[in-house]
């Protein structure tokens, strides 16, 4: 039989080694979803405007598909006014940096785009919906959690 002293000697290190292991995996899985926290730009980074033209989807040079801003659902028009006038913003995570990792939108350096929830109705949690807004203002919307992306024409 074990005494308790032999337990401790041989089960402490195992358990505590494992707890270092599972806080690394966390770190890393926490590093890699994009939600390092980060302070929202200060500066305004749009002047939204409605266009006068309202056509649903084209190309642009970058190669992604356009969205109008009137065709925008409303929840995407409320975050870039909200984007526009710096927030308040109803999640945590709106204006952390987007890291452009799968390079769906032109390459910039880190910490050029950050990322904004577009409300979804009827979802219990943030959705699938964000507005990406580079450092130049352009803004970028993805319905689909980032599979893909059309550049807002405003």
């Amino acid at each position: 039989m074990l005494s308790l002293g032999t337990i401790r000697r041989r089960f402490v290190p195992l358990v505590l080694g494992l707890l270092v292991v599972a806080l690394i995996i966390g770190w890393i899985a926490h590093q890699s979803s994009g939600s390092k926290p980060h302070s929202a730009p200060s500066t305004t980074l749009l002047s939204v405007t409605q266009p006068a033209s309202s056509s649903s989807t084209s190309k642009d040079t970058s190669g992604l598909g356009t969205v109008a801003y009137a065709d925008l659902p409303s929840g995407a028009r409320h975050t870039l006014s909200l984007v526009d006038k710096g927030g308040p913003y109803p999640y945590r995570q709106d204006g952390t940096v987007y890291q452009n990792r799968n390079r769906d939108l032109p390459i910039q350096p880190r910490g050029y785009y950050h990322e904004y929830t577009v409300v979804t109705p009827g979802s219990g949690d943030r959705g699938p919906r964000r507005i990406v807004v580079g450092r130049d203002g352009t803004a970028y919307y993805t319905a689909d959690h980032y599979d893909t992306f059309r550049r807002v024409q405003r």
